[in-house]
C-alpha cells in the first residue's frame, strides 16, 4: 500500500493561526469594562451581568468561574462578601471579595427562572443542568467584545484576569 505524499498534503493546507493573533490577549481597560457594563445593564441581561461582574471580582480562569456553584458564593440566602474556589490547574483555593455591586448583580441573578434547582452558578441547558461549557464563556466574552466595538480576536477568556478593574455599581 502507498503512503501519500504527506508535505504535498501540508503545502495545500493554510495554518490554522493564519491572520489570526496568537499569544497574549489585550486586557480589558476600565472603560471597556464600564461599556460592557452599561450595555448589559440597559439589555437586562442578568446573567451576563452577573458573570461579567463574577469574572472582573475574582480573576478566575474561565473553566473555573464556569464551575462555580451556588454554595461557593450564597450562605444563609445571602450572598457572601468573599469567596474561596478551589482552582482545577493549581489545586489550591483562591480566596477572593465580591463587590457590592457584584453582589447585587448576582443576587437579582438567583432570582431567574432558570436558577431553580440548580447546583451551578451558571447552568446550561443541556445535560441536566450542569454549568455551561468554557467554549460558551468564550463566546459569550466574544459578544460583549464586539458589542463595544472592539476587535475580538484581540480579546479573549484571559482578558478578564489581566487587571483589577474599578467595582461595579447597579443602576437598577
Amino acid at each position: 500500500m502507498k503512503t501519500p505524499n504527506l508535505p504535498a498534503i501540508r503545502a495545500l493546507r493554510t495554518a490554522w493561526n493564519k491572520g489570526r493573533i496568537v499569544g497574549q490577549k489585550l486586557p480589558l481597560k476600565p472603560k471597556h469594562v464600564w461599556a460592557i457594563r452599561v450595555r448589559l445593564e440597559l439589555a437586562e441581561n442578568h446573567r451576563d451581568l452577573a458573570l461579567f461582574n463574577m469574572a472582573i471580582d475574582s480573576k478566575l480562569r474561565g473553566c473555573d468561574l464556569v464551575r462555580m456553584k451556588v454554595v461557593d458564593v450564597m450562605a444563609s440566602g445571602q450572598i457572601k462578601a468573599r469567596a474561596s474556589v478551589l482552582q482545577s490547574k493549581t489545586q489550591k483555593p483562591v480566596r477572593f471579595e465580591i463587590s457590592e455591586g457584584t453582589r447585587a448583580s448576582v443576587a437579582t441573578w438567583m432570582k431567574d427562572p432558570l436558577m431553580v434547582g440548580s447546583e451551578f452558578l451558571w447552568p446550561g441547558r443541556f445535560h441536566e443542568r450542569l454549568h455551561i461549557p468554557t467554549r460558551q464563556y468564550a463566546r459569550i466574552v466574544r459578544d460583549w467584545v464586539s458589542s463595544i466595538g472592539l476587535e475580538v480576536t484581540a480579546y479573549g477568556t484571559h482578558s478578564m484576569r489581566r487587571k483589577r478593574c474599578a467595582s461595579p455599581t447597579l443602576t437598577a
